[in-house]
Formats: structure tokens, C-alpha cells, sequence
């Protein structure tokens, strides 16, 4: 993995190393009422029945019944039913309950605030009701995952050293800073895996996962670096690409300076050569971000492709808005993490670009997990003027939390009325196509106010030993790891 430290196995946690965190020990270990369709590569994936084999929503659409799967057990033994579901959304929501943990339910806010109440109606049901029609819940709740109740309350705060859910893979060891071994769960009720044994390991410097890669103390590896790929390609490794909901920005602070005036955000976004770094510096594992909705998202319209590479015309916007000797501004980044490519590289490919126009940037490198602790409260790390993080739309809640007035992760400080006003459209539109035809509306009237750097879409690369056999490469920024098998 590229995250700087093993994720942590305690359900939800896991997001404090990203969604590779989610990726590979949350999905692993738990499952929540839904899930992604992930075992094709051919479309971005839709919500599937996940503990819940199937759900209705009532005629006020706000209250959700979701029928859950019979015969599932934790990996303690212990059963898993309604009871088992409310006892997690009590420690994911309800403060008066004894197993409240407030650090799970303050990163459960990115995804639950939506949740007026819940309930079970009997052993085999479970109900949601919602805050107003909330028209994406069965994504925000992909990552509710599910624990055992008899484990949380036999550990207490230890529970993370002794963690079950219903997986596919159920937790052996962890040793920090370094691995976590899990093992098969032979029960579970979509298939076994067909691997004995999963080892997630640390190593968020490139070259040491390529070293790992080609002495066979790995399988498989996430974000090889590009200029790595022919020699691996040509040495019988499998080297696997896919387009998914995924974008890799700066986040602008458009409250002060320069960067308050939109004029100089179109200036940023004219002076850099996207081509370039996808194919020179990349390889072809990207895509150039043209507008703010990525390629792969059902958002994309390609009319509302605002960008190109125009460094005469980024002069001249700069002149206009005042600075015809360009200014100067910071930019803090992640080393490394969930979905942020080679961050150095092209960070500093960036700086050169926009040095062409006079802006001078300096670059502040911060510590994965150190820069999600500061983004996920409101915070561009460093006291920076920009922040750059990779991100994906493939929750919906996302739109809202990035571009709506005061968003949980609007920390650059955008603000347009006509958005907030799509964004209230957006949530109380259940047609999947309609919701998604208001997403590039915002797309284009988030674009043409630029408050973010809009740069390149990830092709998600990752290198994979000859003998790995049966995954399949979704559209997404997760995988299903049951279909894999070594030899």
C-alpha cells in the first residue's frame, strides 16, 4: 500500500489512511448494509445488496426498510442480525449509548449525517429515516460497516487488537508501521476467497514497493511508479489501468489574495500542460482533467470541458486581474497516500508550469495521515493558500461537501448560491440519470469560478506479480479481493 501506516482495523477508522484504507483492510474485514459492484471493469460501478439483501423506500422518502441477510456470523461465531445493526449505529451515532466512541463517529459524520433515526423492527429488519429525502443513502452508507457487538464490548477501547466483522477476510495480526495479516473467512456468505491469506503492507516510498515487488516479498503493488512500468510490462509483470471517479486537485483558498479573484484561478488553469504530465510524466496512467467532473463519473460531459493549456492567455487574465508580474503562493501536499500518484514529481511539474507565468510557488510536503487529520476538520494544512489531495466523487456526498457553502471539506472557502441551489435539487432527486444531470450543471458552474486546479484524472495503476490470477480491474477506487488467487 502506499499509506504511510497500516490502517486501522477498527470499522470506519480504516478512512484515517484514505480510501486505500477502505480499499483493503475495511472491505476486508467488514460489511456494511450495501456495497459496490466491483467484480467487472466495464462500467463505474452501481450499489449492490451488501448485509442487506434488499430495501424500500416509503411514499414520504424518507424512511428506508432494509432486509438483512439470514445465517451471517462475525468472525467470533457470534450472530449477526438487527440488533447487531443498531448496536453499530449507536456507537456511530447515539451519545447516550455506552458504546458511543466519539473518533468513530466523528469520521461517521462524513457519511451519516443524513440520519434523523433508526431502528429495528424485528430480527431480519432494520429501519432508516432520514433528515428530508436524502437521495443518496445507500452510497453514504457503504462505509457503516458492521462489527460484532460481543467483541466491542469484550475489548472496549482494545477492540482494534481483537477486531470481527462479517468479511471476507477475518483480522490475525498487526504490527504497526509495518503489516497486518488476515486470513480467509471460509463461511463468508458471498464465497469464500480463494486466497489462504492476506498481507497488507506499509511502504509509502515507490521505490521500496518496486524493490518489494521484484524480490517476490509481495505480490502485488499499488501505484508503481510510471517510469517503472515499461521495464515490469517487459518483465512479465501485469501492469492493470482503469478510469474511475477520481480527481487529482489543488484546493484554492478563494477567501483572500490573489486567489479570490476567479480571473486568477482561470489564469492557473490555462498556465499548466495537463497533456504533458499525463503522458510524458505519467505514462498514460492518468488522464488530462479538463473540468472538475472526471472522465469515468456519470457527471462527465464533455461540453463542459473548460480547460486547455494556454500559458499567453493565463498572462494576459493575470495582467487583467492586476498581477503582470504574476505573485506568489504555497501549496501543501501529501508525500504520499490514497489515490495521490507520484505527488513530488508532479507537484514540482506544476511549480515549473506556473514559475512560465510568474507565479512562484513554494511547496509544503506533509505526512499522509497528518494532512487528513487537518483536511477532514476544515484546514488547509500548513497555513498554506492551496492544498493538493486526491479525491473522488464516487460518494455523492461528496459534491456537497466539497463545493456547498460552508462544506465539510470545502476548506478553500468556495461559495455560489446557484451551486448550493443544484446541490438541494441534487439531494432530493432519487432518478439516478436526473441527480446526475444536475452534478454537470455543477460541474459547469463550478469550472467556470475555478477554485479548484483542476489536473489530471488517475487510471488507478498497480503492478501485480505473473502469477496473480482472477482480478478483475473496476472502474473504481476499490476492489474485491475474493477473486484473487496466487499460483
Amino acid at each position: 500500500m502506499t499509506a504511510a501506516d497500516v490502517p486501522s482495523p477498527d470499522t470506519i477508522l480504516a478512512g484515517g489512511q484514505g480510501y486505500e484504507g477502505y480499499r483493503f483492510m475495511g472491505n476486508s474485514l467488514y460489511d456494511s448494509l450495501t456495497k459496490w459492484d466491483l467484480q467487472q471493469g466495464d462500467e463505474t460501478p452501481g450499489i449492490i445488496p451488501g448485509l442487506a439483501e434488499s430495501w424500500d423506500i416509503d411514499e414520504t422518502r424518507t424512511k428506508w426498510t432494509f432486509h438483512l441477510r439470514e445465517g451471517v456470523t462475525f468472525h467470533d461465531g457470534t450472530p449477526f442480525d438487527a440488533d447487531a445493526v443498531v448496536y453499530n449505529f449507536d456507537r456511530y451515532m447515539n451519545p447516550e449509548a455506552p458504546q458511543y466512541d466519539q473518533t468513530v463517529s466523528g469520521r461517521a459524520g462524513l457519511t451519516a449525517a443524513g440520519v434523523k433515526s433508526y431502528r429495528k423492527v424485528d430480527d431480519s429488519t432494520f429501519e432508516i429515516t432520514t433528515n428530508g429525502v436524502w437521495s443518496h443513502l445507500l452510497e453514504d452508507i457503504v462505509f457503516l460497516y458492521i462489527a460484532s457487538p460481543t467483541a466491542i464490548q469484550t475489548y472496549g477501547k482494545d477492540y482494534a487488537d481483537h477486531p470481527a466483522g462479517t468479511g471476507p477476510f477475518a483480522f490475525e495480526s498487526l504490527t504497526r508501521g509495518q503489516q497486518a495479516v488476515l486470513v480467509a473467512n471460509e463461511d463468508y456468505w458471498g464465497g469464500a476467497p480463494k486466497v489462504d491469506k492476506l498481507v497488507l503492507k506499509a511502504m509509502p516510498d515507490v521505490s521500496a514497493r518496486l524493490a518489494a515487488l521484484r524480490a517476490g516479498e509481495v505480490n502485488w503493488v499499488e501505484a508503481p511508479n510510471p517510469d517503472d512500468i515499461a521495464g515490469l510490462e517487459s518483465d512479465g509483470y501485469q501492469v492493470l489501468t482503469n478510469s474511475y471517479d477520481h480527481i487529482w486537485p489543488w484546493i484554492l483558498n478563494v477567501r483572500t489574495g490573489p486567489l479570490s479573484d476567479a480571473k486568477v484561478r482561470r489564469a492557473l488553469n490555462l498556465a499548466i500542460d495537463r497533456e504533458s504530465m499525463a503522458t510524458d510524466l505519467l505514462k498514460d496512467t492518468a488522464d488530462p482533467a479538463l473540468q472538475v467532473a472526471p472522465k469515468a463519473s456519470a457527471a462527465y460531459r464533455e461540453d463542459n470541458d473548460t480547460f486547455s493549456y494556454d500559458p499567453a492567455e493565463a498572462k494576459r487574465l493575470l495582467a487583467e486581474a492586476g498581477y503582470p508580474d504574476g505573485f506568489s503562493m504555497s501549496v501543501s501536499y501529501p508525500t504520499s497516500g490514497s489515490g495521490n500518484m507520484q505527488p513530488g514529481p508532479m507537484n514540482q511539474l506544476l511549480q515549473s508550469d506556473l514559475a512560465k507565468v510568474g507565479v512562484k510557488v513554494e511547496l509544503k510536503p506533509i505526512e499522509w495521515a497528518a494532512m487528513l487529520t487537518e483536511f477532514e476538520t476544515g484546514k488547509i494544512p500548513d497555513d498554506a493558500d492551496a492544498v493538493n489531495i486526491s479525491l473522488t466523487f464516487i460518494q455523492e456526498a461528496f459534491w456537497g461537501m466539497g463545493f456547498a457553502t460552508g462544506g465539510y471539506t470545502n476548506v478553500g472557502g468556495y461559495s455560489n448560491p446557484e451551486v448550493d441551489k443544484l446541490l438541494g435539487e441534487a439531494q432530493v432527486e432519487l432518478d439516478h440519470d436526473k441527480r446526475y444531470d444536475i452534478y454537470a450543471q455543477i460541474a459547469a458552474v463550478v469550472d467556470q469560478d475555478a477554485p479548484w486546479l483542476d489536473v489530471v484524472n488517475d487510471r488507478n495503476p498497480r503492478a501485480l506479480s505473473p502469477d496473480v490470477k482472477g482480478f478483475i480491474q473496476p472502474k473504481s477506487w476499490f476492489v474485491d479481493l475474493t477473486t484473487v488467487s496466487v499460483g
